[in-house]
């Protein structure tokens, strides 16, 4: 039997198939071809869907800016350079953050405080100085690259950014948990609350309601008949009824409900503990 592809050598029938196995496969001239690849991979069981879901994750951040996935200013949880830790403290253990802008007199961060530095003030909290414990901040304009500062945050060992504007004005901040995120989806731990819950109940008695939570939405939920004439939220409520925006720890009593408050800066309120008081019989 004449077999001619046995008279052939090796290096030749290699050749042969690697040129059949470019024409077969069309190497990708560009990021959708290369998806498209990838894509028909995971159809055929030849790549996990996880995966897919990661390397495409991947290839975005690299065409993303800083300003796509920021927290924004108004969001951000902060401390106020002068504030006590008796002051801040719930803000602290309420957020369940790690790390936290610290802002100076004129609404600058200056600084960035870690929670684990509080520890040993616990039990004596006039011994906290807010300046000496401080790290410094890392600025970054809003129109990085994500790709460039993941870099730069594995590099420098950071872990989280303040976002400035051309101006210097702070925009908002961004974490590394912010930019994993857009690669392998939402990270999430036991203390993590959904985003459009604002209301959160702890126990038949205790209550965290985010301040923008309209006076309708807590009637409905607490079955009271507040009105909505001269403000929409809670927030709103409460600063009315105390004639001035509030600093944590501050609280006031309406009927049966007792708020006190969580988190706030000199323009708002931003979260509020609730306690129901058990009224008489």
């Amino acid at each position: 039997m004449n077999d001619t592809s046995l008279d052939q050598p090796l290096s030749s029938q290699r050749t042969w198939l690697e040129r059949l196995s470019q024409a077969l496969l069309r190497e990708p001239q560009d990021r959708q071809q290369l998806m498209d690849l990838l894509r028909d991979a995971e159809s055929r069981d030849l790549l996990d869907s996880e995966a897919l879901q990661m390397i495409e994750g991947v290839l975005q951040v690299s065409e993303m800016q800083v300003r796509n996935i920021m927290i924004p200013r108004p969001q951000m949880v902060t401390i106020d350079l002068d504030a006590s830790l008796e002051d801040f403290l719930p803000v602290v253990i309420e957020s369940a953050h790690s790390r936290f802008p610290v802002l100076n007199d004129n609404d600058e961060v200056i600084g960035i405080l870690l929670a684990k530095d509080l520890l040993p003030f616990t039990l004596d909290p006039k011994a906290f100085n807010c300046s000496e414990k401080m790290r410094p901040a890392v600025f970054v304009p809003e129109s990085k690259r994500l790709d460039v500062l993941l870099k730069e945050f594995r590099q420098k060992r950071n872990h989280m950014a303040i976002v400035v504007d051309e101006y210097g004005h702070t925009d908002g901040l961004v974490t590394i948990e912010d930019i994993l995120e857009q690669i392998v989806g939402n990270i999430e731990d036991e203390y993590d609350v959904e985003e459009e819950s604002h209301i959160q109940k702890h126990s038949e008695q205790q209550y965290t309601v985010h301040a923008i939570t309209s006076i309708e939405e807590f009637n409905e939920y607490f079955h009271t008949q507040w009105s909505d004439k001269d403000v929409d939220t809670i927030g709103g409520l409460v600063i009315q009824q105390l004639g001035h925006v509030p600093k944590p720890g501050e609280n006031t009593h309406l009927d049966e409900f007792e708020f006190k408050i969580l988190k706030a800066d000199s323009r708002r309120i931003h979260s509020l503990q609730v306690v129901v008081k058990e009224t008489e019989s």
